[in-house]
């Protein structure tokens, strides 16, 4: 008696990595490192130049996007190599301990280096006062 083989389907990959991989951008590795009155973020973005760098802060929330220069046409589609091309950005949530007016960022090939100083205590000799939030 013969017996019948369904080919696989396209559903034996997650739907979630579909997902993932048409996304406009992707999350770049990076690397946090504290000192005693900074916080220094380096974020790899490679073929990234200074013009396509974008760092926004909102309440405790850091966002860096860094877009690369298209070099090729607007009509042109990519195959699945070329999905590495997509822009960086990346999300953090640093808490609201750090004077985000007063940061400084530089890049030089591919790496971008953001320095946060943190704020100063309120009083030098005690501790912050108290806050009343919920009644």
């Amino acid at each position: 008696m013969p017996t019948i083989i369904h080919p696989l389907l396209p559903r034996t990959r997650s739907q979630a990595t579909d997902l993932v991989s048409s996304a406009p951008f992707r999350q770049p590795n990076y690397d946090c490192q504290e000192h005693p009155d900074t916080l220094t973020l380096v974020v790899y973005v490679p073929g990234v130049d200074a013009a396509g760098v974008e760092i926004e802060a909102r309440g405790s929330d850091l966002t860096v996007t860094a877009k690369k220069a298209r070099v090729v046409r607007v009509n042109w589609q990519p195959l699945h190599l070329e999905t590495a091309q997509r822009h960086y950005q990346l999300r953090l949530r640093l808490g609201s301990c750090f004077d985000y007016a007063s940061m400084h960022a530089e890049i030089h090939q591919g790496v971008l280096r953001v320095t946060l100083p943190k704020r100063l205590p309120v009083a030098a000799g005690g501790p912050a006062p108290l806050r009343r939030v919920a009644a």
